[in-house]
């Protein structure tokens, strides 16, 4: 079931490769909806976007719930390691 639940996140200093290559991303959006591609029936989607440069400055990523999870252990896990340097 679609939670509707949407958060939307200013990055700073980031990058995404977008079709036309890389460009800087800055925001994110981060919700749980039907995907488009992906073949479960909801999954964690994320959307790194430059609105500033139109519509095909964007990373979309749909993610099973065990990949969300995963990633997100990840995520913890680097930043974390990074913040001790």
């Amino acid at each position: 079931m679609c939670t509707y639940s949407t958060e939307k996140v200013a990055l700073a200093r980031s990058s995404g490769k977008t079709r036309d290559g890389w460009a800087p991303m800055t925001e994110a959006t981060v919700y749980y909806d039907h995907p488009v591609h992906a073949p479960d029936a909801h999954t964690v989607n994320i959307d790194f976007l430059a609105p500033e440069r139109g519509p095909s400055a964007r990373v979309a990523v749909e993610l099973s719930l065990e990949s969300a999870r995963e990633l997100l252990k990840a995520l913890e896990v680097t930043v974390e390691r990074a913040a001790e340097h």
